[in-house]
């Protein structure tokens, strides 16, 4: 059996559980550590299929692995206070 992962386009917005769209949380400056793991897990998971693309988009990974670090800095700063 082979292993299914989801993968977001560019900009996926996550959805809340009564189905709205809601913005990721680096975007509306939320604190919530959940909804900031889920930002960094997904950010993590597109920067390494781009990096396994045939023609490995590096520009896009690099993005993607900043936007990691930014949400586990959000998560930290959550933790903290």
């Amino acid at each position: 059996m082979t292993a299914v992962t989801q993968q977001a386009s560019r900009r996926a917005a996550s959805t809340s559980f009564n189905g709205l769209k809601s913005e990721p949380a680096s975007i509306t400056g939320t604190l919530d550590p959940i909804q900031l793991h889920a930002d960094a897990h997904n950010a993590l998971n597109m920067a390494v299929f781009y990096l396994r693309q045939p023609e490995a988009n590096t520009a896009a990974a690099r993005r993607k692995a900043i936007q990691a670090l930014a949400a586990l800095r959000g998560l930290s700063l959550a933790l903290e206070g």
